[in-house]
């Protein structure tokens, strides 16, 4: 299949704005356009999110599904999304009432104060994760060098974070937004769409390995979370816990795996110990 990429020509996303350069010259640079988007979940308001408004379906069903608001024996029966309004109602077969969960709520080191209700470890109760699951290092070498060379926001106007849901050596679904659990979000709310199966998927984040980044991998049932930046400690405890391969500082042919290392295949000499400095985005 062809990958689901970003289009960084849609005029939607992205607008110039005029400035000057280091040097005083005047200069026009484009730049990431945010706009709220607001989730009711049946009759009920969930939240307003900051995004840059592409694949409101995606996002609105990922973020439900992510929270546990969203159940994997429920019918969806009706997705409306109003542009002018920027609103998205899901609707589902069953009542839904979540007031008293919607007070409890953690908020997370994501980018743009992504939040995940109730109780941050819900998500891994009962979740067992692929052992059968295998990535070679020849896989990822690859894998990274394309999605680098895949047309995106970042490229035309950065201040943002990119997830990549990939199949050995390739990129199945692109998806950009400002906060990377929007990204993440978008992926989930996709694969729940289109009922793709995540036992042999693979997970890639531009952003640090967090809690979060953890959580949502795992409760999406991806046995893999590679990403080109660091570690968090509890974002480590909580790989190690659930059996989810974690891969950070991937870039070129270096890596660092501090998780769930079993299910890598050496079949490619890497590039040596790697010393440079990884930017945390």
């Amino acid at each position: 299949m062809e990958p689901l990429s970003p289009n960084p020509d849609d005029p939607r996303l992205t607008e110039p704005v005029s400035g000057i350069d280091q040097d005083g010259n005047p200069v026009e640079s484009r730049v990431v356009v945010e706009r709220p988007l607001t989730l009711f979940l049946n009759g009920q308001e969930i939240v307003t999110m900051m995004t840059i408004g592409d694949h409101p379906d995606y996002l609105a069903v990922g973020y439900l599904a992510n929270q546990n608001m969203l159940l994997p024996e429920d019918e969806i029966t009706e997705i409306d999304h109003d542009e002018d309004l920027d609103v998205v109602v899901i609707r589902t077969n069953r009542t839904t009432d979540y007031e008293e969960r919607l007070k409890k709520k953690t908020l997370t080191s994501g980018c743009a104060q992504g939040t995940v209700f109730g109780d941050l470890m819900e998500s891994f109760e009962g979740v067992h994760l692929n052992t059968e699951a295998r990535l070679h290092t020849s896989e990822l070498y690859a894998l990274t060098k394309a999605i680098n060379t895949m047309p995106s926001l970042y490229l035309t106007a950065g201040a943002i974070h990119g997830c990549v849901l990939c199949q050995g050596d390739q990129p199945l679904i692109y998806m950009e937004d400002v906060g990377r659990h929007n990204a993440v979000d978008k992926i989930a709310g996709y694969m729940r769409l289109n009922g793709i199966t995540a036992g042999d998927k693979i997970f890639y984040t531009t952003g640090r390995l967090t809690s979060e980044m953890v959580i949502k991998t795992v409760h999406m049932g991806i046995p893999i979370l590679v990403s080109r930046s660091g570690f968090t400690a509890w974002g480590v405890d909580l790989a190690r816990e659930a059996n989810l391969t974690l891969i950070g500082r991937a870039r070129g042919h270096r890596f660092l795996a501090l998780a769930g290392q079993e299910r890598i295949v050496f079949d490619e000499e890497s590039g040596g110990t790697d010393t440079t400095r990884v930017e945390e985005t």
